[in-house]
């Protein structure tokens, strides 16, 4: 087994693989390109001084269990036909199966003017570890202007984090007494502020409460740094004194020189099971996949809790018999000590109700509560000490109904 990837599909799935597959049958091997993992989701938090650096970098091979193989090295190509994996130094490394776990990255050099001298200054990005502590500082010496919060095109990875951020500075900036000298407009390419239509429109409301602009169907053609300005297709301009920015997200270039990919390298897969349409040994998961849910990392949960079963049924010679129904749940933190909580999967809206324990909760869903921002919070150490060793957390893949009903 050959895992491209040491993010948190490709580290979960070694894991349990390794735990589950006997150690003189099969050799586990990781390939990335360094020895950093990052916890992602503590981006958004850095830029205000909520989550200091060193809690959000750690070593990969830390989270490795004895007996996988950490490979250091890019990926230059995939030979499907040889079951071989060709890396830039030249190395190659065959295959019985392939999981490509390389994710999605943001790609600012595909909007004309995002990179330019204003890169990581006047514009700025959180999802990447130096984009977020450059937006720390320009942030911090903010006191008047325009913040402009942009979002270039979907599929993004963690599509809730643009509106987690505006709410954060709208708080940040609330604190320290500069909010009313701070306007802050949200711009989208969607016609509402998020992709499911209930959320949306409770997220919108938020958006509105706080005096959040928002200016939807914005589809922008390029940035104008000299100017600080924002144009779309349409010859809209928004204009702004900071700008931060979720460029357009794209898989692995590997993947397109592989021809395993769609125009924006994502694999195409079986959404139930993550194996390749074209390949019955290769499988995607995590963001690496065209799945039609979030690239979220509850996803890479729950997808590789469902990849995990299937793929020791395949392995055994029986047929894989469990299908991902695309469960994803996102804390979506609206600033003010507060979160919200999403559930839904391929089918279902996110619905009202309580979470993981019906009625009992605690955690409450399509509501503000202080309860889903601690849990917010706390999940970084669950994501350290017991998703990344793959360890059970207690939650099922599959979405439960019980203790939620339909938004109102």
């Amino acid at each position: 087994m050959v895992i491209l990837g040491g993010g948190t599909a490709g580290t979960m799935v070694a894991n349990k693989l390794r735990r589950a597959l006997a150690t003189d049958e099969w050799r586990i091997s990781v390939v990335d390109r360094n020895d950093v993992h990052d916890y992602q989701p503590g981006y958004l938090f850095l830029p205000f001084g909520m989550i200091e650096a060193e809690q959000v970098r750690r070593s990969r091979h830390a989270f490795l269990r004895d007996g996988i193989d950490l490979v250091l090295g890019d990926v230059d190509r995939v030979e499907p036909g040889a079951r071989r994996v060709e890396l830039v130094d030249g190395r190659s490394l065959d295959y019985d199966y392939l999981v490509i776990a390389t994710g999605t990255s943001p790609r600012p050099d595909q909007t004309p003017g995002m990179l330019g001298p204003e890169w990581h200054a006047s514009v700025g990005e959180f999802y990447t570890f130096d984009g977020a502590l450059s937006l720390r500082d320009r942030l911090a010496a903010m006191t008047s202007g325009r913040l402009v919060v942009h979002l270039t095109e979907m599929p993004i990875k963690c599509p809730v984090a643009p509106l987690e951020f505006t709410f954060l500075a709208d708080d940040f900036f609330r604190r320290r007494g500069l909010r009313d000298d701070v306007e802050i407009v949200y711009v989208t390419p969607l016609d509402g502020a998020f992709t499911k239509p209930v959320a949306s429109r409770e997220l919108g409301h938020l958006l509105s409460e706080r005096g959040v602009k928002v200016e939807t169907d914005f589809m922008v053609e390029h940035i104008d740094q000299e100017r600080r300005v924002l144009v779309s297709y349409d010859e809209r301009e928004v204009s702004y004194d900071q700008l931060v920015t979720i460029p357009l997200n794209m898989g692995a270039d590997f993947v397109a020189r592989s021809g395993l990919g769609d125009e924006l390298n994502y694999v195409p897969v079986d959404k139930h099971t993550m194996r390749s349409t074209q390949y019955d040994e290769i499988f995607a998961l995590g963001d690496a996949g065209n799945l039609p849910t979030s690239k979220a990392g509850s996803v890479a949960h729950f997808s590789v809790e469902i990849f995990v079963a299937n793929f020791l049924q395949l392995v055994a010679g029986r047929p894989m018999t469990h299908a991902f129904d695309g469960h994803a749940n996102c804390f979506v933190e609206s600033g003010r000590g507060k979160a919200l909580l999403l559930d839904f999967n391929y089918d279902t809206e996110p619905l009202t109700g309580t979470f993981p324990i019906p009625r009992l909760g605690p955690l409450t869903l399509l509501r503000e509560s202080r309860a889903n921002h601690a849990g917010k919070l706390a999940f970084r150490h669950l994501y350290w000490n017991l998703l990344l060793p793959g360890r059970p957390i207690g939650l099922p893949s599959e979405m439960s109904m019980a203790g939620k009903v339909p938004a109102a």
